[in-house]
């Protein structure tokens, strides 16, 4: 079998039609087809379906993507292997985390990373952006999602648990609510993704010409939302992790709300990466070790 050619049918299928492909590969998109044609008679089948606008890899097609993207992995890690032979393990990696959690959690693993391999060097973007990841713009991300994308390799890293929260002072004031409708009378602080998944749910607004929860604050800098809870400015809808440590020492009371009244808040933390990305030695031991950092977190449950 052409090897060169499975190579190239990696290309395309990677890029998504032979323009790109060629572009990508620095040729004309004629000689692109052409030697794809090529290594289609050479093995008497299909690969590639195509139409005016994308092309579908055949069974057949999926399966040659399969082994030949497998084989470019083993080369490049033969060669990494070679490069690196008596080195310490060396490198740059690009990961994209969360703003919320990358810096009020993630920051101290990855102090705790440079300190265990000197020689790799972190490019860490504090981004909640999936696009980073689909442009390979970066090496692996960590996002809060309802479900993991079906494009991207995903690990959950556990869940993230919501909690209404205030001062005990604010709570004396205007009392313990023990149900989310509650909260309609009261100055609500939360982010713009709970305040809109409020609005869904049939929580926020209004319904039947009945008010409902009005939230005094939303934004999507949890710290900022922290020190407004803290300030006594309203009751807080916030993730776990940013007020833990409050909760801990009594500056801040978790209220008595029902599991189910969170339900729909619920979330996963995943790291992703994409499938047809060859990671480096330096990418695959930061990803064991953000793996095991979450799996004894204490501010993540079971994923």
């Amino acid at each position: 079998m052409d090897l060169g050619a499975l190579s190239l049918l990696v290309d395309i299928i990677d890029a998504g039609n032979l323009s790109r492909a060629a572009v990508q590969l620095g040729m004309s998109r004629a000689n692109v087809s052409k030697r794809l044609n090529q290594f289609e008679r050479q093995l008497g089948a299909e690969l590639l379906r195509r139409s005016t606008r994308q092309l579908e890899p055949t069974e057949l097609g999926w399966q040659l993507y399969e082994h030949g993207r497998a084989i470019r992995h083993e080369l490049m890690a033969a060669q990494e292997s070679v490069q690196s032979l008596g080195k310490r393990l060396s490198g740059t990696v690009r990961l994209s985390v969360p703003s919320g959690f990358g810096q009020h959690t993630m920051s101290a693993w990855f102090v705790e990373f440079m300190r265990l391999y000197p020689a790799i060097t972190l490019n860490v973007i504090f981004d909640n952006d999936i696009d980073d990841l689909v442009k390979g713009a970066v090496d692996f991300a960590v996002r809060v999602m309802g479900e993991a994308p079906s494009n991207a390799v995903s690990h959950s890293l556990g869940d993230v648990e919501y909690v209404a929260c205030a001062t005990p002072q604010l709570v004396r004031e205007t009392g313990m609510p023990h149900t989310l409708d509650q909260f309609k009378d009261l100055p609500l602080i939360t982010s713009e993704l709970t305040g809109q998944k409020l609005l869904v749910a049939g929580r926020a607004g209004t319904a039947g010409g009945q008010a409902q929860i009005r939230p005094r604050l939303m934004s999507a800098n949890f710290f900022f939302l922290r020190d407004t809870i803290l300030q006594g400015l309203g009751v807080g809808l916030v993730p776990r992790y940013m007020v833990d440590r409050d909760l801990a020492a009594g500056t801040l009371l978790q209220l008595p709300l029902p599991p189910q009244d969170l339900a729909f808040l619920r979330t996963t933390m995943y790291l992703l990466y994409m499938p047809a990305r060859y990671q480096t030695r330096a990418v695959t031991t930061l990803i064991a070790f953000v793996r095991a950092c979450a799996a004894r977190s204490p501010n993540l449950g079971a994923g």
